[in-house]
């Protein structure tokens, strides 16, 4: 990468730093605007039960002496009257652990950091205003804290897959504004699910697959659908399964590559797949039948699928009634969205996505052909071309083989494409064209025009995201769209396509903003005062 690019990018994530800090401070800021201004819907936040004295003392510090000591009582109750919503359960796990069924429906990421924070840097905070506040505390700190990290990884996921630094600068200022922030700075899940997410994918496509299995299996351990990125390891030891068979025709390699990608998707899977059998320990081990709720005694006992149908009436088309209108309109511009970015991908690529990304362009195959791993290969090495002898293509395959060996799936097209970045020879090959590209931070309409945007590269992530849409309005409550898709990355590719692109007039952008500030003003008005919101 020339020292240009390099500055350039260092320049764009100090930007996304400041966008994604200014954005909190924003949104934390209309939180105690709304609450100093507006009344309340439930005013129950405050209330707050003992523990059951079983779970109390594995999971939470101890609580003060006492709490008429506490000497600064109103900053406590402002602070625990913020807790609404799901973050009652957050906080309450956090404190009490695992107490009834339905909390189970909430998973252990989040509580156990808001719990180690408060035992640790917050401690000292527990005599001044209490366990509680304080527990609310840590959950403010970590969720946006992890959102500006989440922001600067989805900046260089998005310049290593677009290639295009302007493009990738653009679409990260768009996420820190994004129209589920208000969720991203309260005690929920996006922003660790964010972080862990676009970390898996970033350490992914960079060739670091061991960091990359960490980075999912915590993002399970955040939401249940963090069990979907497992998908991105399948997509990629499908294509390395095929380069083995019908490429290199090397059968152990095949085998080899297959047993490494179901590993890896088996620890994707592994901590929520715990979490349920914690739950089933907890809740139906040593008890009788007559005495064990109902999915206790199922073939598969699957607790998370359970509570969320008892308790919650999510299933398929359960939430398709007239009275749930307001909800599907409250849900529409995101999943339009979402609609949209994959209509235009199939209708602009419909050969990649047919054939599952296996017939890209020419150019694609003929750069997908020639990777090695990052960590092997200097990134002087000159691209081999097609008129190489077969001695040569024969020992690039050996050198190949002894990579996989050491570091499995590093030749598939998708995430070895950092290569394209990093080859000094791709890049002097390239150089007039870049320097056209970049001229200025932002292009008239440049930019997203390459194929960056449209490659093979960006198929995976909108299977992705074909899936959790489908998920979120055939099954779940609609209304949860809104931050369910809120870190899925196409999304706001193709919204940064829309507003600088040609094709498309100029006022789908100012839509695109108006709906995510929009949904910004209107979700810390209405979530921070325990009133409906998404």
């Amino acid at each position: 990468m020339t020292p240009t690019a390099v500055n350039r990018r260092d320049q764009h994530q100090s930007l996304i730093l400041k966008a994604a800090i200014s954005s909190r401070l924003l949104l934390l800021s209309l939180i105690l605007l709304w609450r100093a201004f507006v009344q309340p819907y439930d005013t129950s936040a405050p209330l707050n039960p003992d523990c059951l004295a079983a779970n109390t003392a594995a999971v939470a510090p101890p609580p003060p002496p006492s709490s008429a000591a506490i000497p600064l009582p109103g900053v406590a109750s402002a602070i625990e009257s913020s807790v609404v919503w799901d973050s009652v359960y957050f906080v309450r796990i956090a404190e009490c652990g695992y107490e009834y069924e339905q909390t189970y429906a909430f998973l252990p990421l989040l509580p156990a950091c808001i719990s180690l924070l408060s035992r640790t840097l917050f401690a000292p905070l527990v005599s001044i205003i209490g366990l509680r506040a304080v527990l609310a505390l840590s959950g403010y700190a970590v969720n946006n804290l992890a959102f500006v990290a989440a922001a600067v990884y989805f900046y260089r996921v998005s310049i290593i897959i677009l290639g295009d630094a302007d493009a990738a600068l653009r679409a990260s200022i768009l996420f820190c504004f994004n129209p589920a922030s208000i969720f991203y700075s309260s005690i929920y899940t996006e922003s660790l699910y964010s972080l862990f997410s676009l970390g898996g994918l970033y350490y992914l496509i960079t060739g670091a697959s061991n960091v990359a299995v960490l980075c999912f299996a915590l993002s399970a351990s955040a939401r249940s659908n963090g069990v979907l990125n497992a998908g991105y390891f399948c997509f990629q030891t499908m294509h390395l399964a095929y380069d083995a068979v019908f490429v290199k025709r090397h059968a152990c390699l095949a085998a080899r590559v297959l047993i490494v990608g179901a590993l890896r998707c088996v620890c994707t899977f592994l901590p929520f797949v715990a979490f349920q059998a914690y739950g089933y320990y907890n809740i139906c081990h040593g008890r009788s039948p007559d005495k064990m709720s109902p999915w206790c005694k199922g073939k598969v006992p699957l607790l998370y699928n359970y509570i969320q149908s008892h308790y919650w009436g999510v299933g398929f088309l359960r939430y398709f009634q007239l009275k749930q209108l307001p909800n599907f309109m409250l849900a529409s511009p995101i999943l339009s969205l979402a609609l949209c970015s994959i209509l235009h991908y199939v209708r602009s690529q419909p050969e990649i996505f047919l054939s599952l990304s296996f017939r890209a362009s020419n150019e694609e195959k003929r750069i997908a052909a020639s990777w090695s791993s990052p960590d092997t290969l200097d990134a002087s090495i000159v691209v081999p071309s097609k008129e190489k002898s077969s001695s040569k293509r024969q020992g690039k395959f050996s050198l190949s083989m002894v990579v996989i060996s050491e570091s499995a799936a590093t030749y598939d097209m998708f995430f070895n494409i950092t290569m394209l970045l990093e080859n000094r020879q791709l890049r002097q090959r390239k150089q007039m064209k870049e320097e056209d590209d970049h001229v200025s931070l932002f292009p008239q309409h440049a930019s997203l025009e390459k194929p960056g945007y449209l490659s093979a590269f960006i198929f995976p992530c909108t299977l992705h995201l074909g899936f959790m849409s489908a998920t979120a309005f055939f099954i779940m409550h609609v209304q949860v769209a809104t931050r369910f898709l809120s870190a899925s990355p196409p999304l706001y590719w193709f919204a940064c396509r829309v507003m600088i692109s040609p094709h498309f007039s100029r006022r789908w952008g100012h839509i695109i903003w108006a709906y995510s500030i929009a949904y910004i003003l209107l979700g810390s008005l209405l979530f921070s005062n325990f009133y409906p919101f998404t």
